[in-house]
């Protein structure tokens, strides 16, 4: 997802006194002794073939249009893995 320069301005221009975090539970010293840092499995490169409309309309999205295909195709993959 982009941001737009407008919006990014704004957010940062919110002080952090103003920043509502009660939604957020406090972490301790006992949480972050277990926390373990997990790095993602690296994705792998294809070559894919799409209609010209479908690779049109996520470059219109904007930066980062290939994670969305990505995020499309793995939606997919769940709902029916959930099927099957």
């Amino acid at each position: 997802m982009t941001i737009s320069k407008k919006r990014l301005k704004e957010i940062e221009a919110i002080r952090d006194e103003d920043i509502d975090y009660s939604d957020i539970p406090p972490t301790d010293a006992d949480f972050w002794a277990s926390a373990q840092v997990e790095m993602p499995e690296p994705k792998k490169g294809v070559f894919l073939r799409l209609d010209p409309e479908v690779l049109d309309f996520f470059k219109q999205q904007g930066k980062g249009y290939q994670t969305h295909i990505n995020a499309v195709l793995r939606a997919y993959m769940k709902a029916h893995k959930a099927h099957s």
